[in-house]
């Protein structure tokens, strides 16, 4: 297996270290406006009151970055995601994973960003590699590669790992070192598809031992258009832990997958005395007896 790396980020105030020897950083998903018709019609409006609640909340629950993305259609993207850098920086002091295809508005975000903030994202596509990775670069920026080249999402894991090498090689020429960057395997639907569980767990495990990198995915994809989607997002994460996830992208705000991610934490050793796991049960608890 290939060396174990390190991949730091940071907020202005606070530093995070991502590594399959530290307990599992959650990258809180859920400041996104895909799919959520009432926060983009709150952002249109200049109304951010769920997103402030949204990135306490998630903090709250465990999230160690939090996701940022302004994908709200006819918006001014990089004017909108520079003020939900700002909004969000006032709310937590977590650092954030600035989440857009936009290169003007990465880069506007990424000037006005305090610390070391972690891109999502670049993949193996020619023209991502060549406007993407100068931005990290110049900014000192960690980024997430998702294994997507010029011909889609690969049906192999072996073209996976070609994929996420590409990215790696062509960061190194520009001075990126490879611990910074993180690569995304891909987990689609299993309701379309029900291989694509393995598969991504197979490009984990795969992506590790080839390169050592950090390793992060979408992991509420995984369950899209099943019934009981968090039983099976949380089993999931657990199994993927076990191969080498280190950073996943996930809604903290269910119980049932911190709990999956805290339990396979100290299945794996990262959870001395089981402190974590016994903190989280205590506040459940204490929850449940304020909840009456």
């Amino acid at each position: 297996m290939a060396q174990i790396l390190t991949t730091t980020v940071s907020s202005k105030d606070k530093e995070v270290q991502i590594s399959r020897e530290l307990p599992t950083a959650i990258i809180g998903e859920r400041i996104n406006p895909t799919g959520r018709k009432k926060l983009q019609k709150e952002l249109k409006e200049g109304i951010f009151d769920t997103v402030k609640n949204d990135a306490i909340a998630q903090v709250d629950a465990g999230a160690a970055i939090l996701d940022v993305n302004a994908g709200v259609p006819g918006a001014d993207e990089p004017a909108l995601l520079l003020k939900l850098v700002e909004i969000v920086g006032t709310v937590t002091d977590v650092p954030l994973c600035i989440d857009t295809a936009n290169p003007k508005a990465l880069e506007s975000a990424l000037s006005f960003y305090q610390g070391k903030a972690l891109v999502n994202s670049v993949t193996g596509e020619k023209d991502k590699l060549e406007t993407v990775l100068p931005l990290i670069k110049k900014y000192g920026a960690a980024v997430i590669g998702l294994t997507i080249d010029d011909d889609g999402i690969p049906k192999t894991v072996e073209k996976r790992i070609e994929i996420a090498g590409k990215i790696i090689n062509k960061a190194a020429q520009l001075g990126i070192p490879v611990e910074d960057i993180v690569i995304d395997t891909l987990a689609m639907s299993m309701g379309s598809d029900d291989l694509a569980g393995k598969m991504a767990l197979d490009s984990v495990t795969a992506i590790v031992e080839t390169y050592g990198v950090n390793v992060t995915m979408g992991c509420s994809n995984i369950s899209f258009g099943i019934p009981d989607r968090e039983s099976i997002n949380g089993a999931f994460l657990a199994m993927a832990i076990r191969c080498g996830l280190t950073c996943p992208i996930t809604n903290p705000l269910q119980e049932e997958v911190v709990k999956s991610i805290l339990a396979a934490d100290l299945a794996m050793g990262r959870d001395e005395y089981a402190s974590r796991w016994i903190g989280f049960y205590r506040k459940r608890v204490k929850n449940a007896k304020e909840a009456g």
